[in-house]
């Protein structure tokens, strides 16, 4: 599972890192709405909501399902403008680039999350009746505000796109401004620094400072960003964007909307005490402890060092069984194992298992 980007069409200086106020911004509203996604900023969240005006207040409900679960591709507008536009140096340029997606672009953005539409594929639901219809009943059967708000994306796109630039004006106002103007500084220096890696030691070596998941393929001109998630873009364009953000950790995010250009969003930060771990191997940690046996033996490895004679007699088991356990859990990098004279000794790595939690959490959130 992961989103690939294929760089055949990359032109040699595509690539740029630029911090965006907007998708900063909508990172903003997200750690707002989903606290729990972001323990590093409880302080910074509590004070926020602390001082928010009730009016704005209720309306950061009115339409949060464009950033509550993820986040919409209405933040990175830059995207879907054509030549490869680069991000607005103020949060005013960027709601004027989203001023300059169509109708239908807008919509069709907007609607990925009010309704769960297709991501990107097919006609308008503007022009295509069909679809507009089936907008609405998914919109329906997700609550009366997603419905409320399609209902009126479809009928009149123009009133929903200055509610939402005035929105998030009010938002800059309350409590973004005073933000972006200390994080600005951390985010610029970060594109700055990636900016360098990319010049002088090329961008496999700028991709793996983004982030360990993130990997390239040079071979076969492709971009791996390990996610749960499954998706295909290319550059097209000929240029990748990589934007730095300082309240998105942990989420890695890739903006793979057809005809957009490909976006990757990622953290920057304090960095990680270890390498995040990939998908598939944390899938195979947590398969190889779904077994009650292993389980068994995971309480005895604990403890103390065990050989398989040892761990077979205790479990009433033959060692070869005990040995295909033990290779199970050796694959995953659950145990260890070392040498103690005649004798081989196996014994759980508790560090690694202390963070299955924390590596499954930044996994399904990533």
């Amino acid at each position: 599972m992961s989103v690939r980007i294929d760089i055949t069409g990359l032109r040699p200086d595509g690539v740029a890192v630029v911090p965006s106020p907007l998708a900063e911004l909508g990172m903003a509203l997200h750690a707002l709405a989903e606290p729990g996604h972001h323990p590093g900023l409880q302080g910074w969240v509590t004070g926020v909501t602390a001082g928010l005006d009730p009016h704005l207040a209720d309306r950061m409900c009115d339409a949060d399902f464009l950033w509550r679960s993820t986040f919409s591709d209405l933040f990175l507008p830059y995207a879907g403008l054509p030549g490869g536009t680069l991000p607005g140096a103020t949060l005013a340029e960027e709601l004027d680039l989203l001023d300059k997606l169509s109708d239908e672009q807008f919509v069709d953005a907007a609607l990925e999350f009010s309704c769960a539409m297709p991501y990107g594929v097919g006609p308008s639901p503007l022009v295509d009746t069909e679809l507009g219809r089936r907008a609405l009943e998914l919109a329906a059967a997700r609550g009366p505000r997603q419905q409320r708000f399609s209902e009126l994306l479809l009928t009149d796109p123009p009133k929903i796109r200055a509610w939402l630039r005035q929105f998030l004006q009010d938002c800059d106002e309350a409590f973004f401004a005073q933000a972006w103007a200390r994080l600005s500084h951390q985010l610029a220096a970060d594109a700055r620094h990636k900016t360098d890696l990319l010049r002088r030691k090329g961008l496999a070596e700028a991709l793996a400072a983004v982030s360990p998941a993130v990997t390239l393929d040079e071979a076969a001109g492709e971009i791996t960003v390990d996610k749960l998630s499954v998706g295909r873009t290319a550059t097209e364009s000929g240029a990748l964007l990589l934007v730095p953000t300082s309240l998105g950790r942990p989420h890695l995010s890739v903006l793979y909307r057809r005809d957009w250009q490909p976006v990757v969003q990622y953290p920057v930060g304090s960095p990680e005490l270890t390498p995040p771990s990939s998908v598939e191997q944390l899938a195979l940690r947590m398969t190889a402890l779904s077994h009650p046996v292993r389980m068994r033996i995971c309480r005895n490895l604990a403890r103390s060092a065990y050989t398989t004679s040892e761990l077979a007699q205790v479990h009433g088991m033959t060692a070869p069984e005990i040995s295909r356990h033990l290779g199970v859990l050796k694959k995953a990098g659950l145990v260890s194992t070392r040498r103690r004279g005649r004798y081989v000794q196996h014994q759980l790595d508790i560090a690694v298992v202390a963070r299955l939690g924390s590596d499954f959490l930044e996994g399904i959130l990533r």
